[in-house]
Parts: structure tokens; sequence; C-alpha cells
């Protein structure tokens, strides 16, 4: 009987739509399923054993395997009872411990993206590991957000201070005086940001393919009025091998107004359409709570096209990035918050983390839809006053860290030795 009424009390409180409210599974409350923690564990737990990585939970004590305790915990960050979900791979008792990394991943993804990444990261003597699940995101717990419509000013700065505020109160809840900050694409843009206000806790600070860095373009303004005509941008310059981790300077042509080809109507009325839809916080994940048992095979088709994964994996993480998918709505309606259509940050970083005041470390895969010469024009405005470098991940795209994980990782333990 207590088992009928825990499965009843779990059926009422899923709501795939609590942001937003409205969709088919309102009215065909059997369409979707809510997940359970024992469904989420397990498919989280099958991706990371891809990467030989066997995690012990809450409710288990963790043993060590090569000298490192490896867990999954989930951190309380207010008396709200709200949660950071956290992995930890720690040097057992007795092993000196000297540095940490954390690790912050991108939009619409969560830790299990980095599952080819732990084994070796863990590797570098004297460091601890850990990587989270954004507020909001990934399995950790999903308070309802609301977007600030004062101004323009203030939806930005309401929305980081999400992020950047958690983060800080997860890291005072683990006891972690500093940290290398190693962030991918959204978690990049987090990632700087919170450098830039508790630059006290940053030992170094690595942006991986880290979105809202660059001014949007000439002509950005005039594509949205002309309905999403492209920006013709030219093409990038491959630099000689001698180059390939070396900081690389920006573009000096850009597109102008008279570069922005002029689309028809469908484009126009598709394009406007999309431009509603983000400034009203639409998400992705949205589509996949609608639709169902089909939201599996929308998520089955993109991670299909992940051909640098065996097919094992890919099923491992279509699993698992379904499965964080279709859990209640809440922080990733903030994406449209940050960053204008494009992709182009509302306030563009640019400008802003230019007073970096620790090491700072940029990657990007080499065939990455992000553009590097943004890193590269930070690093150019640091000039020197603290040490950067940049490197390109050859064979790999946005998803350096999954596509092209050898040379990753290698990058990476280069510069957690720095430290040492």
């Amino acid at each position: 009987m207590a088992d009928t009424a825990s499965a009843a009390e779990q059926k009422l409180a899923w709501n795939p739509f609590k942001t937003p409210s409205k969709g088919l599974a309102s009215v065909l409350p059997f369409w979707g399923k809510a997940p359970t923690t024992k469904e989420d564990h397990a498919a989280e737990a099958a991706l990371l054993s891809h990467g030989r990585l066997s995690v012990a939970t809450d409710s288990q004590t963790p043993s060590a395997v090569a000298g490192l305790v490896s867990k999954i915990t989930d951190v309380e960050i207010d008396a709200s009872g709200n949660y950071i979900h956290t992995l930890s791979i720690e040097q057992a008792s007795g092993r000196p411990s000297k540095h940490n990394l954390v690790i912050t991943h991108g939009y619409f993804t969560g830790l299990g993206f980095f599952f080819r990444n732990y084994d070796e990261l863990s590797k570098v003597d004297g460091w601890n590991v850990y990587s989270i699940d954004w507020l909001g995101m990934g399995r950790s717990s999903r308070p309802t957000y609301t977007s600030q419509r004062a101004s323009e000013d203030q939806r930005v700065a309401a929305a980081e201070s999400f992020f950047v505020e958690s983060l800080e109160e997860w890291r005072s809840r683990m006891g972690l005086e500093k940290m290398t900050l190693c962030g991918h694409s959204f978690g990049g843009y987090m990632s700087a940001l919170y450098a830039l206000k508790y630059p006290e806790r940053v030992e170094k600070l690595v942006l991986v393919s880290p979105i809202g860095i660059p001014e949007p373009p000439e002509g950005y303004e005039e594509m949205l009025r002309n309905g999403g005509g492209p920006l013709r941008k030219p093409p990038t310059p491959t630099p000689s091998p001698g180059q390939s981790q070396t900081p690389e300077a920006p573009q000096s042509a850009k597109p102008t107004a008279d570069d922005v080809a002029k689309p028809g109507i469908r484009r126009v009325m598709f394009f406007r359409m999309a431009m509603n839809l983000w400034e009203r916080n639409f998400a992705p994940q949205w589509v996949v709570r609608s639709a169902g048992p089909f939201g599996r095979r929308l998520i089955d088709w993109y991670i299909g096209r992940f051909s640098w994964l065996s097919e094992e994996q890919r099923v491992s993480l279509a699993a698992y990035a379904h499965q964080i998918s279709v859990l209640p709505g809440s922080s990733e309606s903030a994406l449209g918050d940050i960053l204008r259509p494009g992709a182009f940050a509302r306030r563009p970083l640019v400008g802003r983390i230019a007073g970096l005041q620790m090491p700072t470390v940029f990657m990007y895969g080499k065939n990455d839809w992000v553009d590097y010469t943004g890193g590269a024009e930070v690093i150019e405005r640091i000039g020197g006053r603290v040490a950067t470098n940049m490197y390109r991940i050859p064979k790999a795209g946005h998803n350096l860290h999954l596509e092209n994980p050898a040379d990753f990782n290698k990058a990476m333990v280069r510069e957690m030795k720095v430290l040492d």
C-alpha cells in the first residue's frame, strides 16, 4: 500500500511542462512518464562506466580504487533543499591532494558528457576532480526559474546571478578554498563570470569553446530586421602547424550589411516565429517533453550523429540525455535571457573578462562552430598581464572533449601540471 501511495505521489509531482506549462502532455497525462531516481542513476552509471568509472551514491560506502574514491552526491546549497548533483573523484585517505579541478557542463547536457575524460584527468597526482550539474539542469534540483523582464540588463544580471551564486554556494558547502575551473560552452560563459566575481577562489580558468564572448558582427541588427539572411563571413585562415597551440590573431575583415542575403517570405516568417519563441525563453527540452515517446527518438537521432562514439556509447549517452531532458523545466529557459539569436551574448564577455586575474586557457575544436577569434581577442586585451594559452584541438568540433578525448585530455593534463 505504501508503494502504491508513493507511486501516486510521484506521478502527481511529475510535471514535464512546469516551464512552460502548456502542451500535448497537459491533455494526455499518459503521454509522458516520469523518470524515477533509480532510472536516472542507472542511465548515468551506465554512461560513466564507459569511461572506466564506477561510482558510489549517497546510500553507498565508496571504496578506493587505484588510490581514488569516486562518488555521486547531491550537495544541498540552501535552506529550501535545492541541491547540485556532484561527481567527486578524490584522493584516498592518506594521499596528499594539492589542487581541485571543477568541471561545468554546457547547455542541454550534464556531467555525464565528460565520461571520456574523467579517467585520465583523475590520474594526475595530487588532484581531486569534481564535476557538477548546474542548478536546474542535469540531475540537480529543479527550482522554479522566472525570467526578469524589467529591462534587458536586469534580465541578464538575474540569469547570471542564478548560476554564479549557486556555484559559489556549492563551493562553500564542499569546503574548496581554491579550484581550477573548467567550463564548456554555456558552462564556460558562467565559469568566466564566476572567476570575475570570485577571483580569489580560482587558481586557473579553462574555457572550453565558451559561448558569448564576441560582439555581434556588423550587419547583425539588419539581419534581424531583414528576417534572418545569413551573414557571409570570410573563410577562417588555417594556421601553420607551429601555431596550433598559440593565440591567433582575430580576423580583421568583418561582414557588413551588404553581405546579408535577402531571404524569401517563408524564411522571414519562420525566422520571426523563431525569434518570438527565443524571446519567450523557449527551450529545446520542451520539445523532447512534449513529444512523449517520440522525444527519445529525437534524442537518438541527435546522438546518433556522434560517429566518433561506439554504438554502445551512443546508446548509453542517448539514454542519459533523454533522462535529464524530460525532468521538469527549470533554468534551461535562462538561455534566452543571456543570449540573443545566433548565440551572441546580450552582454558580450569580450569587454568584461579582459580583467581576469588568474591564468586563463582557451580551448576550441578545429571544426568548432564557436569562433576561436573571440578567445584570441580576450588574450590580446589581457596583454600578458596574466598567463594565457590557446589550444585548437584537431579532429574535433564544439564537443571537443567527446570528439577527440585523447588530445583534449593531453591539453588538460598539461595545464593541470603547470600548477604543480
